[in-house]
């Protein structure tokens, strides 16, 4: 069992997704640290914890897909982690940070239902062939407090062990 630890700030510096006429610029960074480093030094791991900083562009086109909204989102993430994090950070032969891209795009069919798609760049600093993760999704948003995501996750290969892609379910909500 792996499990980590995130600890993340984002920070709006330019702009609103809607009203602007450039997109909303945005910076973050993530700090991830692993519960247990066994398995990411087993395999070659540098560090068991590491931050991403990142930048990231996100603009929603009113009514432009088909009379739908469009929303999209770029990222350009510097990070050194192994399968985000989860198999540590770096490796003994390469401790750098890379530039990795990720980005997404939905539509908006009303206020309660979106599908979209979504793919994230992922270095492969342990040489285990880590491949780049992408995913198509539908979401059900019944209200600002509680919302349902079922995807279809392409993760290629983990740690070594191929095709691991199958049905994602998320449901999150908040009390107040």
């Amino acid at each position: 069992e792996i499990q980590q630890n995130v600890y993340g700030m984002k920070v709006r510096l330019y702009g609103d997704v809607v009203y602007s006429d450039f997109p909303q610029l945005s910076v973050g960074v993530q700090h991830k640290r692993l519960q247990d480093s066994a398995v990411a030094y087993a395999l070659g791991g540098a560090d068991e914890n590491g931050t991403d900083y990142y930048l990231a562009a996100t603009k929603v086109h009113l009514g432009a897909a088909a009379g739908f909204n469009l929303v999209w989102n770029v990222t350009a993430r510097a990070t050194k982690a192994n399968q985000l994090g989860l198999l540590g950070f770096g490796s003994q032969s390469d401790d750098n940070y890379d530039l990795m891209f990720e980005g997404s795009v939905g539509v908006l069919f009303n206020r309660h239902l979106a599908a979209g798609v979504e793919y994230r760049q992922k270095p492969d600093n342990l040489g285990l062939g880590e491949e780049d993760w992408w995913d198509v999704f539908i979401t059900y948003i019944p209200s600002k407090s509680f919302n349902v995501t079922l995807a279809w996750a392409e993760l290629g290969s983990i740690a070594g062990a191929p095709d691991q892609n199958g049905l994602y379910l998320s449901v999150g909500g908040q009390l107040w």
